[in-house]
């Protein structure tokens, strides 16, 4: 129920994005507490819907209860929640912002295949799922170069050596970077 109009909310008004602060902080640290103290005992906790019908619990989704806990830890630390709901097709600017890129750097990666898309008319679109696996495979390709670049050194490691070490690392990096 849309409180401030004392009706039904609209789908327009359900869709919007919408901001959320902690209300009652003391029951919120019964919840964070209760969250935290299950997965301690249990990674992978299964949790349950219970309304005030006589309907049966509804086991929540792994993404609905990852959005739940999301927001309880945020909540707990004093932040405001905003939820804003997100089409599964994304638009070039949506991907790039998505993305932390420029739109330009983005539809260099599209044109060079490494992120597939569909065209709608003159536009591209993307779809979320696609491109947060490509952010996510990002992520992993920049953990893999930091790991490659690091070196190793203790009191004994000659200076000389560590830096002729890092510096064939970053000229391998280099090289695979520019072997894509």
């Amino acid at each position: 129920m849309d409180e401030k109009r004392g009706g039904v909310m609209s789908t327009a008004d359900a869709l919007a994005s919408t901001t959320y602060s902690a209300g009652d902080q003391r029951q919120l640290g019964r919840i964070h507490d209760a969250l935290a103290a299950d997965e301690a005992l249990d990674p992978l906790p299964r949790y349950y819907l219970v309304g005030s019908g006589t309907d049966e619990p509804i086991e929540l989704p792994e993404e609905i209860y990852q959005v739940l806990r999301q927001a309880v830890d945020a909540m707990q630390k004093g932040l405001s929640v905003t939820i804003s709901p997100t089409s599964q097709t994304l638009t070039t600017q949506q991907a790039a912002d998505l993305l932390g890129i420029s739109r330009p750097t983005l539809i260099k990666t599209l044109d060079s295949g490494k992120l597939p898309y569909t065209r709608s008319g003159t536009h591209r679109r993307l779809a979320l799922t696609d491109v947060l696996d490509y952010r996510e495979k990002r992520r992993q390709e920049q953990y893999a170069t930091i790991e490659a670049l690091s070196v190793e050194v203790d009191e004994s490691t000659d200076i000389d050596k560590m830096l002729d070490d890092l510096k064939s690392a970053r000229k391998a990096v280099s090289t695979k970077r520019r072997a894509r």
